[in-house]
């Protein structure tokens, strides 16, 4: 299997991350790259890197606000006299309605959702260059490929088309899909995240051409808390086309399996001809987040149901931090689907 990658992606090195009112350091360390890299190329992965595919695809899913914000943001907020090396918002509107400052301060808390994703001043060249090679995948996947693996770090299934959060600021697998679509694909988007894919499902959740599927740890208690729900089913044109099954803490290998099954019968019905899998290895047993319980085993289960579907598959990598399992997950899933 082909893998894409862009060493720049590494000079995002966040060094905070704020829960329960505590500074930790944050898990989204750029180590993750050596470790999913080495569990790529287990499996038989041959990186190539991206090239350079403008902001135009880019642009198609985040707004140009946006997009002026990331790039600029760090070096305006290193005028603020005792500003921190690192953008992280203290202040937040109550709706995406609310006006726009001119304030660094203020438009840090327009565009980041949480403490989760400083920025800082490598932030910008890693979040492009991770989506530029997740825009890679999708091209080698147009030309005959039939299943490419995106090492996409930082991640993106949280970010919305405006707004950053939980270490993402690009959506890759949403950028992913739009640029499936435009090449007359009908393209499906499948989460396997432990945490529910909350941007993915704000950016298309009133259409209907791309179908997104989370398979999550159940945010009644569990970030990202206020997305993720069984209920929301997407909204005008998109009704029906977003479907949530979360899962209660702790739920491990045969009942995920039950629910994947459900989720490909999903994406099955919407006809869907390529298939982008949002990859969280964060579901596993080990991980630090302890969502779920899946197994390293139950990975390769896992990659076996999604190629037993049938059509091409782009794997981006979203979630799944730093244990002794990461590398092996990832090993497996890939294998898994290689062997099936």
């Amino acid at each position: 299997m082909k893998a894409i990658f862009d060493e720049r992606q590494r000079v995002h090195d966040p060094k905070h991350f704020m829960a329960n009112g505590t500074l930790y350091p944050n898990p989204e360390q750029p180590k993750r790259i050596d470790v999913l890299r080495q569990g790529a190329e287990t499996a038989g992965c041959s990186f190539d890197a991206p090239v350079d595919h403008g902001l135009g695809p880019i642009a198609a899913l985040h707004t140009a606000e946006y997009l002026v914000f990331l790039e600029t943001i760090h070096a305006r907020w290193k005028h603020i006299e005792g500003s921190a090396d690192e953008v992280i918002p203290n202040v937040h509107p109550d709706r995406r309605t609310a006006s726009y400052p001119r304030s660094a301060v203020g438009q840090a808390g327009f565009h980041q959702a949480d403490t989760s994703c400083p920025i800082s001043a490598g932030t910008w060249e890693a979040a492009y260059w991770s989506a530029q090679s997740a825009i890679e995948g999708v091209d080698r996947l147009h030309d005959g490929e039939q299943a490419l693996y995106v090492l996409s770090r930082p991640p993106g299934h949280h970010a919305f088309g405006d707004l950053a959060g939980g270490f993402c600021f690009f959506n890759n697998s949403g950028i992913a899909a739009e640029r499936l679509l435009a090449a007359g694909h009908r393209p499906a988007i499948l989460d396997i995240d432990v945490h529910h894919g909350n941007g993915t499902q704000g950016i298309f959740y009133e259409r209907g051409d791309v179908l997104t599927v989370s398979i999550h740890a159940d945010p009644a208690r569990f970030y990202p808390f206020f997305w993720g729900h069984a209920h929301e089913r997407g909204e005008g044109a998109g009704r029906g086309y977003n479907l949530n099954l979360p899962l209660p803490r702790g739920t491990g290998d045969e009942d995920y399996l039950k629910t994947l099954a459900t989720a490909l019968s999903h994406v099955r019905a919407f006809g869907a001809d390529v298939l982008v899998v949002a990859l969280g290895l964060d579901a596993h047993e080990n991980d630090p987040f302890k969502g779920l319980a899946v197994t390293t085993p139950g990975f390769a289960r896992i990659g076996e149901a999604i190629a037993r579907f049938g059509v091409p598959v782009l794997f981006v990598q979203e979630g799944g931090y730093l244990s002794d399992d990461l590398g092996r997950n990832l090993t497996s899933i890939l294998n898994g689907y290689q062997s099936a």
